[in-house]
């Protein structure tokens, strides 16, 4: 990122504890950013100062923990680097646009990668980018905002565990049959989840 560049981050869903909050507190003072912070029984504020500037970063009070909510524009490319690292190992969503001369970058970023990538310049657009099968906005949109396929992985995985546990069993019977069978769900699961995580 350049200095002059202008980073925009617009939907936000990064999850976090208390604990990586207080990581997170600490990596911004090593850091050398002057911040406070605040809570109250909805919203946990971190304010992290970049030269004249104040960025507020909202944090959510969810049943887990905490979600960094809101759009945010942001002119410090170290603070810049730190929020896409952070996107990246919180594997996060987000829409990432970076405004540089006459043009703008969107990053569309999904489990913390980047799936789409488009420039735009003037009335023209371009897709850098596409990760898998294209998807129209409103896709991306229900996927952004969407939890359904987070659970979907999990209760696979969870199925996954469940299937090797019987074919273990199977194995140690010698029962070929069933051996077959968890073999070929094994196979679907697999599929699936492979879809599931592309």
């Amino acid at each position: 990122m350049n200095k002059n560049d202008e980073v925009e981050y617009c939907n936000l869903e990064l999850r976090f504890d208390r604990q990586h909050l207080q990581d997170l507190i600490k990596d911004l003072i090593k850091e050398g950013y002057s911040l406070y912070w605040s809570e109250n029984e909805t919203v946990f504020l971190i304010s992290v100062r970049t030269g004249r500037k104040l960025v507020k970063l909202r944090f959510q009070r969810i049943k887990e923990g905490f979600k960094l909510v809101g759009d945010y524009m942001i002119r410090d490319a170290r603070l810049s680097e730190w929020m896409e690292k952070l996107i990246g190992d919180m594997r996060g969503h987000a829409v990432v646009k970076r405004f540089r001369d006459r043009q703008i970058i969107i990053e569309n970023i999904l489990f913390g990668e980047v799936i789409r990538l488009v420039e735009i310049s003037g009335y023209q657009q371009r897709v850098l980018y596409q990760k898998g099968p294209l998807l129209s906005d409103q896709e991306l949109t229900k996927l952004f905002f969407s939890v359904d396929g987070e659970e979907r992985i999990r209760d696979r995985r969870l199925e996954v565990d469940e299937v090797l546990d019987q074919l273990h069993k199977a194995i140690q019977a010698k029962d070929t049959e069933r051996i077959a069978a968890c073999k070929a769900r094994l196979l679907v699961l697999t599929r699936e989840l492979n879809m599931l995580e592309w």
